[in-house]
């Protein structure tokens, strides 16, 4: 009998209320230790990170806030600063 391992990675959760976006998965992927905090949040936490990012007006503030969060979740941190919170809840 022939056994294939399946090559697949594990999944990354999302939010409460919003999936987690490819390109913000990418770069968590991309970072060990901003994901191992990731792991450790919330999912309202997760929520917050995601929604930050998403209402990002221009894709290069987009980008920006994805590398910000990731530096910012490397550090340690649970929560986006300074930003009221995810009006979607």
């Amino acid at each position: 009998m022939n056994q294939t391992k399946s090559k697949t990675r594990p999944k990354i959760e999302g939010g409460v209320v919003h999936a987690l976006p490819r390109d913000l998965e990418a770069a968590l992927r991309e970072n060990k230790n901003a994901l191992a905090t990731w792991r450790d949040i919330t999912a309202l936490a997760r929520n917050e990170w995601i929604c930050w990012i998403e209402t990002a007006k221009k894709a290069e503030t987009r980008e920006r806030r994805i590398a910000w969060g990731c530096s910012d979740l490397e550090a340690g941190k649970r929560r986006p600063c300074c930003w009221p919170g995810c009006k979607h809840r």
